[in-house]
């Protein structure tokens, strides 16, 4: 499993697996106990971990797994902060990680959602982001000349596909009532 599978479910605490998708929700597996469930899309909205960003009060927004990265250089204050519930420390131990975190649109409960996922991601071992940080592959997409012409080949060689029996017989009404 990796990072980019997991999610945040609406309506429910911790981290799910997403497993499986249907046309009217999903399946997930919790993160903690392993356990299936399913998700109803009617009553829960599904959002990747890896499209969730902190407001900050510069022009980009950090993106959650960097913040996630700048815990993991020393995350004994944020396991023991778990462990109390004090939010003036919570806010004051966040600045220190983000300080350009916006104070006004991050609240209490989004910094001990993020301290508790870390620890919930660390304990599952997924706190790898190497695949993120990898630049994208460029793709070449012009075609020089002779892919051109092999290309305008391929499609004048392809075979033109028979009419349908109904196909034929309508062309045939259409020809005789005129």
């Amino acid at each position: 499993m990796e990072y980019r599978q997991v999610v945040a479910v609406t309506g429910l605490s911790g981290l799910y697996q997403l497993m499986s998708t249907k046309t009217d929700g999903a399946i997930v597996r919790n993160l903690v106990d392993n356990s299936n469930k399913f998700i109803s899309a009617r009553v829960h909205h599904i959002t990747p971990l890896e499209s969730i960003e902190i407001y900050t009060t510069s022009e980009q927004n950090a993106r959650l797994h960097e913040v996630f990265e700048t815990i993991m250089q020393d995350d004994a204050a944020v396991l023991a902060l778990n462990q109390k519930k004090d939010d003036k420390a919570a806010r004051a131990l966040f600045g220190q990680i983000l300080p350009e975190f916006d104070t006004e649109r991050v609240y209490t409960s989004d910094i001990k959602k993020v301290y508790k996922w870390y620890e919930i991601l660390k304990n599952a071992n997924l706190l790898n982001f190497d695949y993120l940080k990898a630049e994208p592959i460029e793709i070449n997409t012009t075609l020089t000349k002779e892919d051109e012409t092999e290309i305008v080949a391929e499609v004048a060689e392809k075979p033109k596909k028979k009419a349908t029996k109904k196909a034929a017989a309508d062309t045939t009404e259409a020809t005789d009532n005129n």
